[in-house]
């Protein structure tokens, strides 16, 4: 049996093989799907991600709070009038209403 790296041509081909195992996996490294550029695109994403989330969540907050306000046990009346007026059109017979675009 022949030993590869006893011949040049052998030599050179572990070397080119060594080399090409090496290129791809620094490749990987960097831009992989598991690599540093993917990691900062990740992180990116979780930061927009977040915001939108604590939007959300404040949004939540302030239906829940409404909810609450126009319930059976609990009705704000200037909330009740406040949404009739918006949603239903209502308005008194003595009002101007002046209308914006």
């Amino acid at each position: 049996m022949v030993n590869l790296r006893s011949t040049p041509l052998g030599s050179v081909a572990v070397t080119l093989v060594s080399l090409t195992l090496a290129a791809y996996f620094c490749f990987s490294a960097i831009q992989g799907d598991y690599g540093i550029l993917r990691r900062a695109e990740y992180l990116a994403e979780t930061a927009i991600l977040q915001q939108n989330f604590e939007q959300i969540k404040k949004s939540i907050l302030l239906l829940e709070n409404k909810t609450l306000r126009l319930s059976d046990s609990y009705l704000d009346l200037d909330l009740l009038d406040e949404q009739a007026r918006n949603i239903l059109g209502f308005i008194r017979p003595d009002e101007i209403v002046i209308h914006q675009k």
